[in-house]
C-alpha cells in the first residue's frame, strides 16, 4: 500500500475535453454535457489563432474537420469561426475568454496550454501569458495550468509566481525523472500522469513533495479503479459519468 492514504472519495473527476464521447470536444455542448453530471472539473487544451486569439483545440492540425494538414494558426480567429462548425450554437469553436465567463464559477478548471515544437519561444510565452492574464484572479486556486512543455511551466512561474501549474508526463518517463524534477522545480502544484506510469512508488514520491497527483486518461473500469485504489486527486476521464459512478459506489 502507498504510505500516504487518500480516500477515494476525495479523487475530483475531471472532464476530459466535456463529455467528449456525446459531443464535439472542447465545445460548450460538451462542457454542458459534463455537467450535467454533477463533475467536480473540466480539462480543456489552449491554443492561439494566427492572430493570437486564445481558443480551445487539442489537436495538431485541424484533422477532426477534415482539413489535416492545416493547424489553429494557419488561420485567423473570425476564419476558424467560419471553418468549424459555423451553423452550430454550442458546437462552434470557443475562445479561452468565453470559457472562463462560462464555466469558471460551475467548476475546477485543468486548462493545458499546447505549446508546439515549430512554434517560436515568443510565441510559447505570448500563449503563457495570455491565458494567466485572461484567467486572473485565483485566490481558490479552482483553475490550475498544465503543459508538456517544461519550459513554458517555467516561464509561466515567472510570470506569476504563486498560479498552480502542473507538468504533463509523457508514457516514456519515469519514476527518477519525477524525482528528479520535483527536486530542481519545486514550485510545481503537481504532475500529470499517464494511467500507465501510476503506480504506488511515484505516488509516494508526490506525496512525499506535497505534490498534486492528477492521471489521465481513465476509461476503462480497471484504469478508473487503480487511479481510485491509489488515492490520486484528479482523475481525468473521457467517460466522466462512469467515473464518477465508480467513484461514489
Amino acid at each position: 500500500m502507498p504510505k500516504h492514504s487518500h480516500h477515494p472519495d476525495n479523487c475530483l473527476v475531471f472532464a476530459h475535453r466535456g463529455a467528449n464521447t456525446e459531443a464535439m470536444e472542447n465545445t460548450r455542448n460538451a462542457f454542458d454535457k459534463a455537467l450535467g453530471y454533477a463533475i467536480d472539473g473540466i480539462e480543456t487544451d489552449v491554443q492561439l489563432s494566427r492572430d493570437e486569439v486564445a481558443v480551445l483545440w487539442h489537436d495538431r492540425f485541424l484533422n477532426k474537420i477534415g482539413l489535416d494538414d492545416k493547424r489553429i494558426d494557419d488561420f485567423d480567429y473570425h476564419q476558424l469561426q467560419a471553418l468549424i462548425n459555423p451553423k452550430s450554437t454550442s458546437e462552434v469553436i470557443m475562445t479561452l475568454q468565453d470559457f472562463l465567463a462560462a464555466y469558471r464559477k460551475r467548476c475546477r478548471l485543468l486548462i493545458e496550454v499546447k505549446n508546439r515544437d515549430w512554434e517560436p519561444i515568443s510565441r510559447h510565452e505570448l500563449k503563457i501569458r495570455q491565458t494567466l492574464d485572461l484567467i486572473g484572479q485565483n485566490p481558490e486556486q479552482r483553475i490550475m495550468a498544465s503543459s508538456f512543455n517544461l519550459a513554458s511551466l517555467v516561464y509561466a512561474h515567472q510570470y506569476k509566481p504563486a498560479f498552480p501549474l502542473v507538468y504533463n508526463f509523457e508514457t516514456h518517463q519515469t519514476i527518477a525523472d519525477a524525482r528528479q524534477l520535483l527536486n530542481t522545480h519545486a514550485f510545481l502544484h503537481g504532475l500529470c500522469l499517464p494511467i500507465e506510469n501510476l503506480d504506488h512508488a511515484i505516488v509516494d514520491v508526490l506525496r512525499d513533495h506535497g505534490k498534486c497527483v492528477a492521471v489521465y486518461t481513465c476509461n476503462s473500469d480497471t484504469e478508473i479503479n487503480k487511479a481510485l485504489q491509489l488515492g490520486v486527486d484528479i482523475l481525468i476521464s473521457d467517460l466522466p459519468h462512469k467515473a464518477l459512478m465508480l467513484r461514489d459506489q
